[in-house]
């Protein structure tokens, strides 16, 4: 399926429209649109991004790397048997508001990149690029794995290549501009 196919309005994926109270009948439901925030359009993908964001934001000022880590190990498994049920339930595969997938993935990107508005402005618009576009292995297992895990691991894919770019622009930027860091020279 094409980027085309994948976001066009008549993708049962992105016609399903679940209420507040659909969230909230079910743990899983709440986890997998992030409590609400996939209820939001246009683009429940960017606004589930920019709520992870902003929960990233809060959990920084509490907890140390190895607890983040923790948490989006976790947040990965748990969130694979949420869009699981979630799915099931809306009878849907992969549902556009099902962003819990967003949220994790995003976090993995944010933990690779400096604690400040510039890391976590670059996490947000560089994962949301990868996500869209879904180079390979993300692109592979969004057409193969129907499944919560498929939903996950696509985003973790996309994460990973939106980290590399990211790194890869900053260490090309500070060689070609000495002492100019997009992230004041942690890399």
């Amino acid at each position: 399926m094409g980027l085309r196919e994948k976001y066009a309005a008549d993708n049962p994926a992105n016609s399903v429209r679940p209420t507040m109270k659909f969230v909230f009948s079910h743990p899983a439901h709440a986890l997998a649109l992030f409590f609400g925030a996939g209820l939001l359009r246009p683009g429940p993908g960017t606004w589930g991004t920019a709520a992870g964001v902003l929960v990233w934001i809060a959990m920084v000022q509490f907890l140390d790397w190895q607890m983040l880590l923790a948490v989006i190990a976790m947040i990965f498994i748990i969130g694979a048997w949420a869009s699981q049920k979630t799915s099931d339930d809306l009878g849907v595969e992969d549902a556009g508001c099902i962003v819990i997938d967003e949220v994790a993935a995003v976090w993995l990107v944010c933990v690779m990149l400096p604690q400040n508005p510039a890391g976590w402005l670059a996490a947000f618009a560089a994962f949301r690029i990868f996500d869209i576009v879904k180079l390979p292995p993300a692109s592979i297992i969004d057409e193969k794995m129907k499944n919560g895990w498929g939903i996950m691991l696509d985003d973790f894919f996309a994460a990973v290549w939106a980290t590399a770019v990211v790194i890869v622009i900053d260490m090309i930027v500070s060689r070609l501009l000495p002492g100019i860091s997009l992230f004041s020279g942690v890399f």
